[in-house]
């Protein structure tokens, strides 16, 4: 059985995420922090749809946390390993620079960019010793562009985009391939209070996405058919790059 992990499978585009790596045959691991319910409504839908799953919770903040989560899951399964990872979850919290708490800006680091290293490093041995594994990682328009009022969440994901870019050249030669994904506007909790017939009036498509296109790009890259894509950002913004 092929296993596929995706933190933050609870939310919008992770629920996408999730039910179509499901589709394509994995064993989806739905992650959750605090909303359970939410997670168990993606794994019923995955079962309906004729998939397999489990829910699993971590604070993706907390190392030790997420290591001893996935310690525990891999003594339970044996052999078994996590091919394919989707580091999704993350937080934003805007507010401009000058008026920033210390909270402000460590939480979003945290969620975002720390997160990666603390998920990532205990499942990439398997990857490696297995040769073979597929990283990606949900980033943001706001990691190559900028927006105002996102300092935090700006840097935390333009330093995955590094992260990704660095990691796919240290274990590529193991056929692990790593990648990320940059959603611009996408109708999610996380949009739903920004003013999308003013928005969309800058965006090529003139509308927002969806978080079934994002998941489709990232089903593609977790696919033998991307197996020669690696350290690259795809762009999911309707043509939205300044």
């Amino acid at each position: 059985m092929n296993y596929a992990l995706v933190t933050g499978g609870s939310g919008g585009i992770g629920s996408a995420i999730c039910i179509k790596l499901a589709q394509m045959g994995y064993h989806i691991l739905v992650h959750y922090r605090s909303n359970k319910e939410a997670a168990e409504n993606t794994l019923k839908v995955i079962n309906e749809l004729g998939g397999s799953g489990e829910i699993i919770r971590f604070d993706v903040t907390d190392h030790g946390a997420v290591k001893t989560a996935l310690q525990k899951w891999k003594a339970d399964h044996g052999h078994e390993y996590i091919s394919v990872l989707v580091n999704n979850a993350g937080y934003s919290k805007d507010v401009l620079m000058v008026w920033m708490k210390p909270e402000e800006w460590s939480e979003v680091i945290d969620t975002n960019l720390n997160s990666f290293y603390n998920v990532t490093t205990p499942l990439l041995e398997d990857m490696v010793v297995n040769k073979f594994g597929r990283i990606i990682n949900v980033v943001s328009l706001s990691g190559i562009k900028g927006l105002p009022g996102q300092t935090n969440y700006s840097a935390a994901k333009a330093g995955v985009i590094g992260a990704t870019k660095a990691l796919a050249q240290e274990v590529g030669r193991k056929k692990v391939t790593v990648n990320a994904v940059a959603p611009g506007y996408i109708r999610t909790e996380m949009t739903k209070d920004l003013d999308e017939k003013e928005l969309k009036k800058l965006i090529p498509a003139n509308r927002f996405g969806t978080p079934e296109e994002v998941a489709e790009v990232v089903g593609f890259l977790a696919s033998n058919g991307a197996s020669y894509i690696n350290g690259e950002v795809i762009h999911v913004n309707g043509g939205l790059y300044t």
